[in-house]
């Protein structure tokens, strides 16, 4: 995104929210951002840091179910990387409607799991391929689709909301690109997949999916 922490052309919110905050730092950096907003950061999880700025909280909510917040409550609301965390997402998108305030912005951003190249040398049957292909059968057996960057502005236009605007990006794995910008970006990527991979497959494969048991 550019070094943007966001794309919605928002102007001095007064109250926003980041769901699925987990660490915390995307809400720390916002709530940098703009002093004057408001901001309330939640997750299933306390693994945020006790230190804010300020106009920062941390709660500890589950989004998918019934919001506590007042109607028509939020200026901004900003969801990041919820794949494989949300069971009904058009429930949770008419949530967001009901708690966005009159000329409100919501942006969401996700990740597609199954690995693409541009040069065909990611082909069916390549690691890559099967890892993502296998993930996504294993998000589907779990009840929480890993796929959501797919049909997730489909389902915000069923729930009300208009103007929806997709914007897509390249994620490189690995330092392969000419580009400097994307090179940089595929060093952090290659790392975040190295260190990241296990998490993400161990519990899905093993327990939806029958990988590494025994056959009889």
């Amino acid at each position: 995104m550019n070094d943007k922490l966001h794309l919605a052309p928002i102007r001095n919110p007064r109250r926003a929210i980041d769901v699925g905050t987990g660490t915390g730092i995307w809400a720390i950096d916002f709530a940098e951002a703009y002093p004057n907003t408001a901001i309330i950061g939640t997750d299933l999880s306390p693994i945020q840091p006790d230190t804010t700025p300020p106009n920062l909280s941390f709660e500890i909510d589950d989004c998918c179910s019934e919001w506590v917040y007042p109607k028509n409550h939020f200026d901004f609301i900003h969801i990041r990387a919820l794949y494989g965390s949300v069971a009904d997402w058009p429930k949770f998108y008419r949530e967001c409607l009901d708690h966005l305030a009159p000329g409100g912005y919501i942006e969401q951003a996700e990740v597609n799991p199954v690995p693409k190249s541009d040069d065909g040398s990611i082909t069916p049957g390549d690691p890559y391929d099967q890892c993502g292909r296998l993930a996504v059968r294993s998000g589907e057996a779990f009840g929480k689709s890993l796929m959501v960057e797919t049909f997730m502005h489909e389902d915000m236009a069923k729930a009300g909301f208009t103007d929806i605007v997709k914007t897509t990006y390249k994620w490189p794995i690995g330092a392969w690109s000419t580009d400097p910008r994307l090179k940089d970006l595929g060093r952090w990527n290659l790392l975040h997949w190295m260190q990241g991979l296990e998490g993400w497959t161990l519990r899905f494969f093993t327990k939806h999916m029958g990988v590494g048991e025994p056959s009889n």
